[in-house]
């Protein structure tokens, strides 16, 4: 089987499908029913983020290290030693970085990486991929941050693929497959761009908004 590329996961996305690895690195390509989703408009932050927004504690950045997010993604949770973001994801999604359609919100403390997440951004879909955090609560914070930078960019579609209890409390719901790919032609219609400019955005934490 030929090595997973930038081409084929764009042409995944933009048909309804995502790839995972199974523990011994062979993908699968996953088209989920029902299919989970974030509606842009409903999110609003955790009444216990907003003491954490206050405190100041995260400098976020855009696309300044996203193989050290992935990386981070990736690695062992909770005493399990299994992942299904493989090497071969990883080059293949950094490939995708490098061609402006992969990005990462990170959260740093110190100069440090603490936390983030990755996802892939075609016309006005943004489609979640992982998280991670080192630090309490810093996944929560990028994950505010994504919220903000998609609205005010103008994308239309949140997809989270699964639904689970991480994303439930970001406000994610379930809809069949048949409206998601409704809502995916859609969106795939309008044009939005996740940033500005190609590397290193960082927010002004002390007021919650985007600094550029």
């Amino acid at each position: 089987m030929a090595k997973l590329s930038a081409d084929d996961l764009m042409y995944g996305y933009i048909n309804g499908i995502f790839p995972m690895a199974d523990a011994d690195g062979t993908l699968y390509w996953y088209a989920p029913e029902p299919r989970a989703i974030i509606p842009l408009d409903s999110y609003k932050p955790p009444k216990s983020l907003r003491p954490v927004l206050n405190q100041r504690l995260f400098e976020i950045r855009i696309n300044y290290d996203f193989e050290g997010v992935m990386q981070g993604c990736a690695a062992p949770r909770s005493g399990d030693d299994t992942t299904w973001i493989s090497s071969e994801i990883i080059e293949a999604y950094s490939q995708l970085n490098k061609m402006g359609f992969a990005h990462s919100v990170e959260v740093y403390q110190e100069d440090k990486l603490v936390g983030g997440l990755y996802g892939v951004a075609i016309g006005a879909a943004f489609f979640g991929e992982s998280m991670f955090y080192r630090v309490n609560n810093a996944s929560k914070v990028a994950f505010h941050y994504l919220i903000q930078i998609l609205k005010k960019q103008g994308y239309v579609l949140l997809d989270t693929q699964f639904i689970n209890d991480n994303v439930k409390r970001f406000g994610a719901i379930e809809i069949p497959k048949a409206d998601y790919i409704k809502l995916l032609k859609q969106a795939l219609n309008q044009k939005a761009r996740f940033v500005d400019s190609p590397l290193q955005i960082i927010f002004n934490t002390h007021s919650h908004e985007l600094n550029w």
